[in-house]
């Protein structure tokens, strides 16, 4: 049986439905709904009332479709608005209510060792010894190290992300200089290849590539410097709220890299991914 996954992150709440065959994930359904929660708990510190009903109604629907595929487990969780938000005990509430079943915040250690699991599960490119893994969301990126045999045994976070970033500066040489203060006093070990996971990364990828390396970062800031919103949904078909962001998310991206020094590769799973191995791997144990 299928197994849902209901992800409330900064920008999007995204459902994934999938079981495991023979080791591999397939996706039976998945859906997302858009919701500037990361930039509303920026700008004024909480989730507003408006915001918190329709998350609660999103939620509320998506739940409905994860049932329709008589899912065995459901797992609702939020990301980084349930740590940062002032009110998150009541949105906390109001989703669980919605969801008809508990709703968890994940720590960001909890974060980055289910994306690391599902860049791992769908990596598109042979793994080798040490690697890490980066998943720049909305409010928060971590960054994860270790083998892909096991769970990481490295991770940091920093409360930045593609939403906050963009809240925050109004130039992409203000973004630069945020970030690099931000990630100043990470120092982590040395990889031989990198994974990138979130929705930033995947957009990147429409503009210039599965390959993340310093050339490519450049001449993706190049072409989100040079065009317009419009121009980057009509030429590159980026979702509008995702072309507003997506500056700053290949900012943080170029960071990251600088940082590791080897090229970020993006693959198609992440967090949900890692959700979906993780319950698995419990229900066989």
């Amino acid at each position: 049986m299928p197994v849902g996954v209901l992800d409330v992150g900064s920008n999007t709440i995204r459902l994934l439905v999938a079981r495991i065959e023979r080791g591999e994930i397939v996706v039976v359904d998945k859906d997302k709904v858009r919701l500037p929660l990361g930039e509303e708990i920026e700008r004024f510190g909480a989730v507003s009332d408006l915001h918190v009903v329709s998350a609660a109604k999103a939620v509320r629907k998506l739940a409905n479709r994860a049932r329709l595929h008589s899912v065995e487990s459901l797992d609702v969780f939020l990301t980084a608005p349930g740590r940062q938000s002032a009110n998150a005990a009541e949105l906390v509430a109001a989703l669980t209510t919605a969801a008809g079943t508990p709703v968890r915040v994940l720590t960001t250690d909890e974060e980055g060792r289910l994306a690391y699991g599902g860049a791992v599960a769908t990596a598109p490119i042979e793994l080798p010894d040490r690697i890490a893994v980066c998943d720049v969301g909305g409010a928060s990126t971590e960054v994860a190290i270790g083998s892909p045999h096991g769970r990481p045994d490295w991770l940091e976070s920093v409360d930045i992300g593609s939403v906050r970033l963009t809240t925050r500066v109004e130039s992409l040489e203000e973004a630069r200089s945020e970030t690099a203060a931000v990630f100043e006093h990470l120092d982590p070990p040395s990889v031989e290849a990198a994974l990138a996971v979130g929705g930033s990364a995947r957009a990147a990828r429409r503009l210039v590539g599965s390959h993340l390396g310093a050339d490519e970062l450049a001449e993706a800031l190049h072409i989100v410097a040079k065009e317009s919103e419009r121009a980057i949904v009509r030429r590159f078909g980026v979702d509008r709220a995702r072309a507003r962001i997506l500056p700053a998310g290949i900012v943080l991206l170029a960071q990251v890299q600088q940082l590791l020094g080897v090229p970020l590769h993006v693959c198609n799973g992440g967090i949900r991914e890692g959700a979906v191995l993780e319950y698995a791997a419990a229900r066989a144990a």
